[in-house]
């Protein structure tokens, strides 16, 4: 097993190069040890409170790897409930709904078919990160010899699509009007839920891309703007209200409108910032740092507290139960919700959304446009061997700025801001630039990459 494949908040690699049944089974047994381990007292009133949520993804080497996690899990002695061929925002679902004490998803999410990975959450969906865990899950996983021991936990097969579908469609308002919506399942798991909760809801749906065959038609990574054409093409010819493309779990997606255009997940936070804040007034919002000034701009001119954090699903759940927010929003494209278990979910956005477009009663662009007031870059890659010298040299040539180091770090200027940041696995540091003009936007980008060096296509 390579120990490459711990990552920053997940598992994730090459099959079976990187990972395989042997991986497999030793993951599941060091992550049920590991979960079980975080019991305390007040859960023993939960019937499944030591038992672990196991689902999977459509990729053609998941169920081999779900039964390897599991038979490791047994192993441990802990008991499995199988929820099957899921989305991962289910496996969040399935944990609180069902009272264990965590949960594992297979999954490689937007990565190309050949990966495959684990997601593990721990208690009430927690996320189980380097920082939260994951590093003592590696510890134990890669100093097991064998895959060997006497299974002493149980199997069970759960199926929660229908009690899944009625948390979701709680969130969608019975007076919302037909719409019609193009969605693009990217060969993912949203070709399998989103039929299951929508179909007899008052949309209809242009299907794109819902087969499973083992393989992706576009890479499932929504935030690529070269995997959007289709979508595009469609939501014009077929006339819809706006599409959506979804990645390959399902717990992201990213939305166009009903002329094509791409709109930024920071502009979708900013939109529905008013939307929650007009049904939970003076609410807490949280936004990842890399966001457009509009975002807190509508948080406070809709009467919220604006709460700005780190990029990263670990960090924006943690802010989001410390604050009690009812809402937040990521540049990546997850959407969390205080009532969702402050967890992200895909669908539970696509119900959203439909909410807002069906009471708005004009079209999307129109919606979207009082937001598109700033000029922003999009995240740009540049591959760099020291990090932490070239930020803070950024830092230095920048000094009469305000400055912050929350993450990486982002330099303020009345009329623009940058942030930069590492990635936590490569030689690289991630770009957002943000300006009230777009010729001061490309004279600042041009300033910053003299000092950064080349962009790289990543």
């Amino acid at each position: 097993m390579d120990p490459a494949i711990f990552k920053a908040y997940d598992i994730r690699g090459i099959y079976p190069d990187q990972i395989d049944e042997t991986g497999a089974w030793k993951i599941g047994y060091a992550a049920a040890r590991f979960l079980r381990s975080l019991l305390s007292g007040y859960e023993k009133g939960q019937a499944n409170y030591q038992s672990i949520c196991v689902g999977r993804d459509m990729r053609t080497h998941s169920k081999i790897l779900v039964k390897a996690l599991i038979d490791g899990m047994n192993a441990s002695g802990a008991n499995v409930i199988d929820i099957g061929m899921i989305d991962t925002p289910q496996i969040y679902f399935a944990i609180n709904h069902l009272g264990t004490c965590g949960g594992v998803q297979v999954t490689a999410s937007h990565n190309p078919a050949k990966y495959n990975g684990f997601k593990i959450s721990g208690l009430q969906a927690k996320p189980v990160g380097a920082d939260t865990g994951l590093k003592d899950i590696e510890h134990i996983a890669m100093a097991l010899l064998h895959t060997k021991g006497i299974s002493n936990g149980a199997v069970e097969k759960y199926e929660l699509a229908g009690e899944y579908k009625e948390h979701v469609l709680k969130f969608l308002d019975p007076r919302v009007k037909p719409l019609k919506v193009a969605v693009d399942a990217s060969n993912g798991m949203a070709g399998k839920v989103l039929p299951l909760i929508f179909d007899d809801a008052p949309v209809e749906i242009v299907k794109l891309n819902f087969e499973h065959t083992g393989k992706f038609k576009h890479e499932p990574n929504p935030l690529v703007e070269a995997n959007l054409a289709e979508l595009k093409r469609t939501v014009k010819k077929e006339k819809c209200h706006f599409g959506v493309c979804f990645d390959g779990d399902a717990d992201r997606l990213m939305m166009v409108d009903e002329k094509g255009k791409t709109i930024g997940c920071d502009l979708m936070t900013a939109l529905m910032a008013g939307y929650f804040l007009r049904q939970n007034p003076k609410s807490t919002i949280v936004y990842d740092l890399r966001s457009s000034w509009v975002v807190s701009e509508e948080i406070l001119e809709n009467g919220g507290t604006p709460r700005r954090e780190r990029v990263g699903h670990a960090f924006m759940k943690k802010a989001l139960r410390d604050s009690h927010a009812v809402f937040g929003g990521e540049l990546s494209g997850h959407f969390y919700y205080r009532d969702n278990f402050w967890a992200d979910s895909g669908m539970i956005t696509m119900v959203h959304m439909l909410n807002i477009v069906s009471q708005a009663g004009i079209p999307v662009s129109e919606l979207i446009k009082p937001l598109r007031r700033y000029h922003a870059s999009g995240e740009i890659n540049f591959e760099v061997a020291d990090k932490q010298a070239k930020m803070n040299e950024l830092a230095k040539r920048h000094k009469d700025a305000q400055i912050d180091n929350l993450d990486g770090v982002t330099i303020m200027y009345k009329d623009w801001w940058f942030n930069c940041r590492p990635s936590n696995t490569e030689p690289l540091l991630r770009l957002n630039v943000e300006a009230k003009t777009k010729e001061s936007l490309d004279e600042k980008l041009k300033e910053i990459e003299e000092i950064i060096g080349k962009r790289v296509d990543h």
